[in-house]
This record gives structure tokens, C-alpha cells and sequence, in this order.
């Protein structure tokens, strides 16, 4: 590690701007500590120039706002501008967190699923369960997160949790890092930026990325709009508010994204379907299982996967991988298998019965399965008029825009739709 931060010892674990002066802030609000349309005043003592701060809400659907329970993320709103993403396919956590900060669909930046295959090691799968593969440099190889270009053009980098974050590209790393630990919660993920804010210029990231996952975790467990799922909406929107209140504080202005990787779905376990009621046991390897299902035919059994997989049934809908549709962009890269199957909103195709209320990977377009985004900060032209749903590649070529970085050529992500928000 190039900096490993201290506060990973004590766990033992397992941008560019200009001098600006916002506008005065309205009062705090409950229940989080901090509520605001602008994110920082400066203090008299130091100038500061704006940071750019990219938040993941792992899970969090857009229209968890606006209902009394993200008071923070509402006048954040407020304040800047809301539009609304549309996952890469397939809407699975490691895939659209990859995309955001490559500029690149998941077919392309190597993530194809949280569980996959390469042929280069047949025998070996990854998963994010498995530190071993989750941490190799394999598996993140194919495609340069824009921390590791900010780095390589001197810009300094803070990565609290972003999924591949723990992995190095040539030896390059974020000046600040942690691996992941889910004991390490939202509120200390929060005041760890709010410490590397405190640094002076000279060390400071210009450039941060936080992850939060408290939203995603209660609605696999409980559904989308479980009391204890609120309950995590509250407790995510109150850390939003410690961060602005932190900035504030600091005298920090900062061109904040706020962003989720997909929705969330109510599961219905009547419409699980059962992938040996389809094919035999013994005939394929999957990779993956749920809404989305990626799986390989074994040796001799092609034709019998074939045929149990792509004959119709009203609850899951099989490709041959070269047949996706085209709109999936998906599909080319190798770790993709022979097949490809979503099932229905509510359904899902799996090994063994469900055991989650909500779940995620249908079909990006449904509405159920829209991102997050929220835009705030001296580049932003508050309230202006949202852009209309836009896929989440698009993103990185933005996040280049705002820490100085020339746009990058061969990516599938345009700032295009951002057109009308930038106020520079």
C-alpha cells in the first residue's frame, strides 16, 4: 500500500477549482445533523479550492426521497440537481460500481457478474465472498478505474470502500485506502473523509470516493420498503448530513455526486423458480443465481442445457449469450457463459429457495431498478433541469470533467447529458 490510512491497523482487518465563496446556508434539520442546498462556507483562515466527492448508496432507489425519512439528500436535491440512471446490465453491485468509475459496460470493464469465470482459469471462480480472488488484480485488470488515472496525473485520491478499490494496476493505488470491513459503519466511513479533508492542501484528496451499503443490505433482507429498511434510509441520510455538516464546518466546498448502483425489487418466493426444474443437476455450472443467472452447459450436455433453458416460461427468460439483446450491451467478453437468463419482476431463478425480500439484477429498465443520482456543488447549476434517465457510464467522463482531467477516448460513457447542469 502507498498510504495505507491508520485507522485500517486499528481495525486488524479481514477537483481541480477555483477559489469560491458559496451562499449562506439554511438551518440544520432532523434527524440528520446537517440539511443544506450548498455544501460548505469558507471559513476566513484558508481559501479552499473545490474537492470532488463521489457517494455511493448501495441500493437506493430514487424514490426513497421525498417521503419524510432524507431530509439531508432532499435539500441536497433541493440545491443542485436530481436526474434519475439506468444500471448497466446486469444491475449487480461489483458490475455498476466498475462502470461508474471506468466509463465502461460491464462486457467491457470485466465485471461481468459478482460471481464469474474466465477461461483463462476455468477452475477458479470469483466472488465477492472470496478475499482471495475478490482482492486479485486478475479479475480488475481489464479496465483502469479513474482513481488510478487521477493518481497517475498527481491528483491525490481517497477511496473509503469502492468495490475494487483494494486491488493495485502497476503498482498503482489511491493515496488513501481501506479494505472492506462490514463492521466499519456508515457513520466512521464518513468522519474517515471528513479526517482527510482536514489535511492541508498539499495532502489532501482532491479527488474522494465513499461507499455505503446500509440501504442494499436491508432491502435484500427485509424488501424495499420494510420498516427496517427505512430505518437504514434514515440512518444513510443522517451520515450525508455529517458529511455536509462536516464540510461546512471545515470551510470545504465540494462538487458532490450522490449516486446508487441500482434499485431494489420485492421478492415473492411463490415465483422462485428452480434451476434443476429446468435443466437436470449435473448437466451445467453456474455461475450466478437470482434475477440474473449465468450458466455454463458441462461437456456432452449442450444440447440438453439448450433445450431446458431456452424454451419459454413465464417467470425467467433465457438467451444463448450471443443472442442478448442489444440494448443489454453484454454478452462479448469471455467471462460471459453460454447463457444468460432475468427473470420476471419478483421472480427469480436460483439453486435453492430464496431467502431474500428484495432483490436486484432484473431488467435495468425497469423502474424498480433505476439509480440514484444527485448533483451538488460550485460546478452545478442549481436547480437546473435534470437530464432525462441516462445510463450510469456516464458518470466517469463527468467525474473526469470535475477533477480536471481531459475526456478519455474509447469509452462507452458521454457528459453529454450534463450539458445543461454544469454551471462551468
Amino acid at each position: 500500500m502507498r498510504r495505507l490510512i491508520p485507522a485500517l491497523a486499528a481495525l486488524l482487518l479481514a477537483g481541480c477549482g477555483y477559489p469560491y465563496t458559496p451562499p449562506a446556508l439554511p438551518p440544520v434539520t432532523a434527524p440528520g445533523p446537517a440539511a443544506t442546498g450548498a455544501l460548505a462556507t469558507v471559513a476566513p483562515a484558508e481559501r479552499r479550492t473545490p474537492v470532488t466527492i463521489l457517494v455511493s448508496l448501495d441500493g437506493f432507489r430514487p424514490d426513497y426521497l421525498r417521503r419524510g425519512n432524507t431530509p439531508n439528500l432532499d435539500a441536497l436535491a433541493a440545491g443542485g440537481v436530481q436526474g434519475t440512471m439506468r444500471p448497466s446490465f446486469p444491475a449487480l453491485t461489483f458490475s455498476n460500481h466498475t462502470a461508474m468509475i471506468t466509463g465502461l459496460y460491464p462486457d467491457r470493464n470485466g465485471i461481468v457478474a459478482t460471481q464469474m469465470y474466465d477461461p483463462r482459469r476455468p477452475d477458479v471462480k470469483f466472488t465477492n465472498s472470496d478475499p482471495v480472488q475478490a482482492f486479485d488484480p486478475f479479475w480488475w485488470g481489464e479496465s483502469e478505474p479513474l482513481w488510478i488515472a487521477a493518481e497517475r496525473n498527481g491528483i491525490h485520491t481517497g477511496v473509503m470502500f469502492w468495490p475494487g478499490s483494494e486491488t493495485g494496476h502497476d503498482g498503482v493505488r489511491p493515496d488513501d485506502w481501506m479494505r472492506y470491513d462490514a463492521n466499519y459503519t456508515g457513520d466512521k466511513r464518513v468522519r474517515t473523509v471528513l479526517d482527510w479533508m482536514r489535511r492541508p492542501a498539499a495532502s489532501r484528496p482532491r479527488f474522494t470516493l465513499m461507499y455505503q451499503d446500509a440501504v442494499d443490505k436491508a432491502g435484500h433482507k427485509f424488501g424495499p420498503f420494510a420498516p427496517e429498511t427505512i430505518a437504514a434510509i434514515r440512518d444513510v441520510d443522517s451520515w450525508v448530513g455529517t458529511l455536509v455538516a462536516g464540510l461546512r464546518a471545515l470551510g470545504q466546498p465540494a462538487n458532490m455526486l450522490v449516486v446508487s448502483d441500482h434499485g431494489m425489487e420485492q421478492v415473492d418466493p411463490a415465483r422462485a423458480v428452480l434451476l434443476d426444474s429446468l435443466v437436470p443437476r449435473g448437466s451445467y455450472r453456474w455461475g450466478q443465481w437470482g434475477p440474473f443467472a449465468s450458466i455454463d452447459a458441462l461437456p456432452g450436455h449442450e444440447a440438453e442445457v439448450a433445450a431446458g433453458l431456452l424454451k419459454p416460461h413465464p417467470l425467467v427468460k433465457c438467451w444463448r449469450k450471443e443472442a442478448l439483446p442489444a440494448r443489454f450491451h453484454y454478452g462479448h467478453n469471455p467471462r460471459v457463459p453460454q447463457f444468460v437468463c432475468v427473470a420476471e419482476p419478483g421472480a427469480e431463478l436460483v439453486a435453492t429457495p430464496p431467502t431474500n425480500h428484495g432483490d436486484h439484477a432484473y431488467d435495468p429498465d425497469l423502474p424498480s431498478m433505476t439509480a440514484l443520482f444527485l448533483a451538488n456543488g460550485p460546478a452545478f447549476r442549481a436547480g437546473a433541469k435534470a437530464p432525462p434517465k441516462f445510463d450510469n457510464v456516464d458518470v466517469y467522463p463527468l467525474l473526469r470533467r470535475l477533477i480536471g482531467l481531459p475526456p478519455a477516448a474509447g469509452i462507452d460513457g458521454t457528459d453529454a447529458p450534463f450539458k445543461d447542469i454544469i454551471a462551468r
